[in-house]
């Protein structure tokens, strides 16, 4: 690893961090209430390492079975490391899951929430989830519909999961403001303080909008080539 990669890392670290606090000052609200989730999907060990060192200690996957291959030698080497799961989830990979990742973001389905319900009491491990909503009603995109999250919302605590919030990937290429609003006052509604909204083209929206974890790839690792 060069000192090159670990000043670009430090570096982009530093601009995002700082651009999390200018979103989050008009808002009235605080730059440490926002969590910087890295998206570290499709990165290999040297590309994360940088950014650990930089002291980023909270990093998101798509998929339990790459998460499985990097994520037990990094975590290793650095203490702290706490592992977010924003990929949809199978449910026959509901305990590899339990038993790799902190916090899931990906919950959006009966059957998922009695495979995650199932192996977290086997593993006797208590993992907070967001439920995934699908916010711009998009057929090709997961995510629960927005009409079906108070139903699975009441599946979800009948099933011991504990519910953080609300997550949402609104749709590309329009203006995300209003999807972020309205999966806020849908989080109000439910009494939800959590809300995980936001990516490398949109954070600032969504922190001024009330993230409290946004899921930050391209901007912390550069384009992917």
């Amino acid at each position: 690893m060069s000192g090159e990669n670990t000043m670009n890392a430090a570096d982009r670290l530093a601009d995002v961090t700082a651009r999390i606090a200018t979103a989050a000052r008009p808002a009235g609200r605080k730059p440490e209430d926002v969590t910087l989730i890295a998206i570290s999907k499709t990165q290999d060990a040297d590309a994360i390492a940088p950014l650990i060192a930089a002291g980023q200690r909270h990093f998101g996957e798509n998929r339990v079975q790459e998460a499985q291959a990097k994520w037990p030698a990094l975590r290793a080497q650095a203490p702290g490391i706490v592992l977010h799961l924003v990929g949809q989830l199978q449910s026959n990979k509901a305990e590899d899951a339990v038993a790799l990742f902190d916090v899931i973001h990906s919950l959006d389905r009966p059957s998922l929430v009695t495979a995650l319900g199932k192996a977290m009491a086997a593993q006797d491990r208590s993992l907070p989830c967001f439920v995934q909503v699908n916010i711009g009603a998009e057929e090709q995109k997961g995510g629960c519909a927005i009409a079906d999250v108070p139903a699975l919302l009441e599946q979800a605590r009948a099933a011991h999961i504990p519910v953080a919030g609300l997550m949402c990937v609104p749709p590309a290429d329009v203006e995300a403001a209003p999807y972020f609003a309205l999966l806020a006052k849908m989080a109000r509604e439910q009494g939800l303080s959590e809300l995980s909204m936001g990516m490398s083209g949109d954070y600032e929206t969504a922190v001024m909008l009330g993230a409290t974890y946004v899921r930050v790839g391209t901007a912390l690792f550069g384009a992917r080539s």
